[in-house]
């Protein structure tokens, strides 16, 4: 099964856009778990997988929370991946990129060694940085395009020829895509700019929205510019939100109560 076969399956069987970002912040888990566990990242994790994997269409997993304690953290990161069920899609969440041999290792590293469904790439280096990614015929690469913060603007929204690069990015997406295996970063937190890329993109191209939630984007918004014609090719990304809603023996409760909250609001929209 491809990427795409598993992420329409997942979403009829859930009926969920919802995305729920990994984000585990060893910082932020309950500290009931550090004094109780041997590897309380795993163990939150699972928790949160085990409680939520009936409302979400996608995990993803941003790689600087496990690459940051060094080899427990990577070994918590399989081991997250391995217990997410196998007809959720997973994302890797890196932003890699680079030239030549080094960007097939990052692919390589991210498809097959960590057996991610997809994964978020920099276009910056251009094609010759993205091709690597996009030889994975079967995995979905998320290519940044207008992002979630707030200093995007620095260099997305600079003119080439009166139009901004994070559209002159959007039309090399679609003309990326001769393998229908590409996708785009889009952040909730800029609507209109969501707006212009979905047309440019059309129907069959997905866009992973990150920005709502604590980042303040707008699901109503989110929903009418993100999604194409059959409310479907979004992928909605909340984080914090839904993972750290509770810090007491209940926080897995508490983040099914928040994920399903968000599941039905975007849902109203769709």
């Amino acid at each position: 099964m491809d990427w795409r076969e598993k992420l329409s399956n997942v979403i009829a069987a859930n009926n969920s856009l919802l995305c729920v970002g990994l984000d585990s912040d060893t910082g932020k888990i309950p500290s009931f778990l550090k004094e109780t566990s041997k590897n309380p990242l795993f163990d939150f994790n699972k928790a949160i997988i085990e409680a939520t994997k009936d409302l979400v269409c996608a995990y993803k997993l941003n790689m600087a929370f496990y690459e940051v304690a060094g080899k427990t953290g990577i070994e918590t990161l399989e081991k997250t991946i391995q217990h997410i069920p196998g007809d959720i899609l997973v994302i890797l969440d890196g932003k890699r990129n680079d030239i030549g041999n080094t960007a097939q290792k990052y692919a390589q590293s991210l498809f097959e060694t960590l057996k991610a469904d997809a994964v978020t790439i920099n276009p910056y280096l251009g094609k010759d940085g993205v091709s690597p990614f996009l030889d994975y015929k079967e995995k979905c690469s998320f290519i940044l395009c207008r992002t979630s913060n707030p200093s995007a603007g620095d260099f997305q929204d600079l003119l080439v020829s009166a139009t901004p690069v994070y559209q002159m990015v959007a039309r090399k997406i679609r003309e990326w895509d001769t393998n229908k295996n590409c996708g785009a970063v889009v952040g909730a937190t800029y609507p209109e700019e969501l707006r212009i890329v979905r047309s440019i993109l059309g129907d069959d191209i997905p866009i992973l929205i990150p920005g709502v939630g604590k980042q303040g984007g707008d699901v109503e918004k989110t929903i009418k510019n993100g999604t194409n014609s059959h409310g479907e090719m979004a992928l909605i990304n909340s984080s914090r939100e839904i993972i750290f809603a509770g810090s007491q023996q209940d926080f897995a409760e508490q983040a099914r109560k928040k994920a399903e909250t968000v599941r039905n609001d975007i849902n109203k929209y769709r």
